[in-house]
C-alpha cells in the first residue's frame, strides 16, 4: 500500500504482507492484491486482524540487583551489562523488571514497576522505576530537565576535544534492528567531551563521557560511529580498525571485549517526593574498568561533581 496505516495498528510490513496473502484487507469492499497497490484519495480501507493474545504478567525472580537509592515513588538501580530492562515477547524472565517485583514482594509491596527510561542489552548503569502511574508522569514530566552523562571507550581520538553531535536518527530501511543518521528520522542531539586517550601517535582509544540532548534509541552508539569513534565491543555500529593498537594485550583486549563499552554513568533529576534534585552516581563495571586501566585512561575517570551522591547497597537475592 502507498499510504500508511495509522500508527496504532503498529503492524509491521511482513504482517501486512501475510494479511494482503489472507484476503484480510480489503479496499473499497474488494481483497487488495498487492502492496503496491495504490489508493486514491476517499478509498476505504478495511483490516481484518486478530488482537494478539495477552500476555501473562511478569514473574517476580531472586535476580541480584544493585539499588541506589529507594523511596515511596520510585527506585534508582544499577543495571549490569547483559541484563534486559523489560520482559518482551521474547524473553520473558531475566529482566530488571522480574528482579525489582521480587524486592517489592520481600517488603509484602505490590507495586509495579514502571521504567522512566530504557538501557540497551548490553550497556550498564543507573535506571530510574517509578512505582506508580501518577510517579511515572510526574517522572515522565520532568525528564527534559534531566541530566544523563554516559563513559565510554571508543576507537579513534575525538576532535575536538568538546562538541555537540546532531542529525536526525531513524530506522535503517535495510534492518529496522539498527539505527541511522537519515533525514527521515527524528532529531537527536549529543554534547561530548574526550576526557583521556591512550599514550603515543597512534590514534588508539579514548574515554568520552557524554551527555544526552534527546534521547533516541541506540542514540550515542549512532551518533559516536556517525564520526568514526565507534564504541569498543559494539559491533552493531562499529569495527575494530585495521591497524593495532600499540600494545599487542591491549589490542586483544579492545577486540575481544564482548558488549559495548558504555555505562550509564550519573544522573540527575528532580525527586517527585521533595521537589529538589538529586546525582546519582554508578561506578564503572569491572569490565570496562579493566579495559581503562589497561589502556591508561582512568587519570581521566571524572569525580563525582556535586549533588546527593547515595551509597549502593546489594538487594539480596534471598
Amino acid at each position: 500500500m502507498q499510504r500508511h496505516a495509522p500508527a496504532a495498528f503498529a503492524l509491521s510490513r511482513t504482517r501486512v504482507q501475510r494479511l494482503i496473502d489472507q484476503g484480510r484487507i480489503r479496499v473499497n469492499g474488494v481483497a487488495a492484491r498487492r502492496p503496491a497497490q495504490r489508493l486514491a484519495d476517499g478509498d476505504r480501507v478495511a483490516i481484518e486482524v486478530s488482537a494478539p493474545p495477552p500476555r501473562d504478567a511478569p514473574l517476580a525472580e531472586p535476580l541480584p540487583l544493585v539499588i541506589l537509592y529507594e523511596d515511596a515513588d520510585l527506585v534508582v538501580v544499577v543495571k549490569p551489562a547483559g541484563m534486559v530492562v523489560h520482559p518482551t515477547s521474547r524473553q520473558r524472565d531475566g529482566t530488571v523488571v522480574n528482579a525489582l517485583l521480587w524486592h517489592a514482594a520481600l517488603r509484602h509491596a505490590s507495586w509495579t514497576p514502571r521504567l522512566v527510561q530504557r538501557l540497551d542489552r548490553g550497556t550498564s548503569g543507573l535506571l530510574v522505576a517509578a512505582k506508580s502511574a501518577a510517579a511515572h508522569a510526574e517522572l515522565q514530566r520532568s525528564q527534559r530537565s534531566a541530566v544523563k552523562d554516559y563513559l565510554a571507550v571508543v576507537w579513534g581520538r575525538p576532535s575536538p576535544l568538546r562538541g555537540r553531535l546532531e542529525g536526525h536518527i531513524g530506522r535503517d530501511p535495510l534492518d529496522r534492528r539498527r539505527m541511522m543518521v537519515r533525514d527521515a528520522g527524528s532529531p537527536s542531539s549529543t554534547s561530548y567531551a574526550r576526557l583521556a586517550r591512550t599514550a603515543g601517535e597512534s590514534v588508539g582509544l579514548s574515554l568520552v563521557r557524554c551527555r544526552l540532548g534527546t534521547g533516541r534509541t541506540h542514540q550515542i552508539r549512532v551518533h559516536l560511529a556517525e564520526r568514526g569513534w565507534p564504541i569498543v565491543g559494539d559491533a552493531t555500529y562499529g569495527t575494530a580498525p585495521r591497524r593495532r593498537l600499540g600494545s599487542t594485550a591491549l589490542d586483544r583486549l579492545a577486540r575481544a571485549f564482548p558488549r559495548p563499552a558504555l555505562h550509564a554513568w550519573q544522573l540527575t533529576f528532580v525527586v517527585p517526593a521533595t521537589g529538589l534534585a538529586r546525582t546519582f552516581t554508578a561506578a564503572l563495571p569491572d569490565d570496562v574498568a579493566r579495559l581503562a586501566a589497561a589502556a591508561g585512561l582512568t587519570r581521566g575517570l571524572p569525580s563525582p561533581m556535586g549533588g546527593d551522591i547515595i551509597a549502593a547497597s546489594r538487594l539480596s537475592a534471598q
